[in-house]
């Protein structure tokens, strides 16, 4: 098993060499590549130093089985050909083909059996909000179908990558030092402020990243399920939070919604507010799970329900959904 990790050097790709290593992913070699920014810097893997070798138009993918590939949706459309063309599984972190029929796109809680049809041999991973949303939403939909969906994010720096963190650490110390704010991986301060847009906005008021969770969820879900969403950028860290809000076909109780929560697959069910225990960011970075909480009926609809959940944006809602992605394809023997 030959694997490549396109991208190598950003907050994804170095989040994609931690999961590989931990979940002790069955490769037998592992390449890396990067743009000439990155080309030439080494990383280790498993006690073995990689080089990061220069991404270009040439055979470097011959032999590859799987591509992981977090470089931008203008590199992956450039490069998607010279990727696949040697047989290469392209599991791609950018939007560049999310919404494409002929590309499935995959949250493997949900949907995994979509990853077996791939005509351009090309597997998106969604966007990371959709993905921690729909693996909750999937332990409702086996109970009675959802019909609307409301949510709320709270998105951490880390959606914006390795820099915006760095620039909300520096922000809060310039602010703490009384010195000048120095703003350029948001719109505006982050430190001490929330932002509420994510992406550029569309004709319908709606941010890109809000129409995402719309168009995302309903493919990956295979529904006519109806979501609105509004998205907010956090001074956190990382992590994402996200309050959402459902209504189903026939009322769901918080006892039957808990119990659903606490069976379902890659979700942990962290809901006691009698000792104040609920899902934060702040605790749960770098976990594998999304987490569950603040469950309770709906006051302002009959078929609703309201919880809250938490997911590494960075992790699950990256490098670890690509991973298990690959998993299940060697599970059912998709791939050799």
């Amino acid at each position: 098993m030959k694997v490549a990790i396109v991208g190598a050097s950003g907050a994804v790709g170095q989040e994609f060499l931690r999961v590989l290593e931990e979940r002790n992913f069955p490769l037998d070699e592992l390449v890396l590549f990067g743009s000439s920014r990155s080309a030439g810097r080494k990383y280790t893997f498993k006690d073995k130093e990689i080089e990061v070798k220069l991404l270009q138009h040439n055979d470097d993918f011959k032999g590859v089985d799987i591509a992981f590939t977090s470089a931008g949706a203008g590199t992956t459309k450039e490069f998607t050909d010279t990727i696949t063309k040697h047989g290469a599984v392209l599991i791609d972190n950018s939007s560049a083909y999310r919404m494409d029929e002929d590309v499935p796109l995959v949250v493997p809680e949900v949907n995994p059996e979509d990853a077996l049809n791939r005509p351009r041999n090309v597997i998106a991973n969604p966007n990371c909000t959709t993905i921690q949303m729909v693996v909750a939403l999937k332990a409702i939909e086996n109970l009675s179908h959802i019909r609307r969906v409301h949510v709320a994010t709270y998105q951490a720096a880390s959606g914006a990558g390795a820099a915006a963190m760095d620039e909300l650490y520096e922000q809060y110390r310039q602010v703490l030092a009384n010195e000048p704010v120095k703003v350029e991986k948001f719109a505006y301060q982050l430190a001490f402020n929330l932002i509420p847009q994510i992406d550029v906005f569309t004709d319908n008021g709606y941010t890109k990243e809000e129409m995402k969770m719309f168009n995302e969820t309903r493919k990956i879900m295979h529904s006519d399920i109806q979501v609105s969403a509004m998205c907010v950028r956090v001074p956190a860290l990382r992590s994402h939070s996200e309050s959402i809000w459902v209504e189903t076909e026939r009322p769901i109780s918080p006892e039957e919604a808990r119990e659903a929560f606490a069976k379902g697959e890659g979700l942990v069910l962290m809901d006691n507010p009698a000792e104040k225990e609920y899902p934060m960011p702040l605790f749960l970075a770098g976990k594998d799970p999304v987490y569950v909480g603040r469950i309770r009926k709906d006051l302002a609809n009959e078929n609703g329900l309201t919880f809250w959940i938490v997911g590494d944006q960075i992790k699950k809602g990256a490098a670890l959904n690509a991973v298990q992605i690959a998993e299940y394809l060697i599970k059912v023997g998709n791939i050799k």
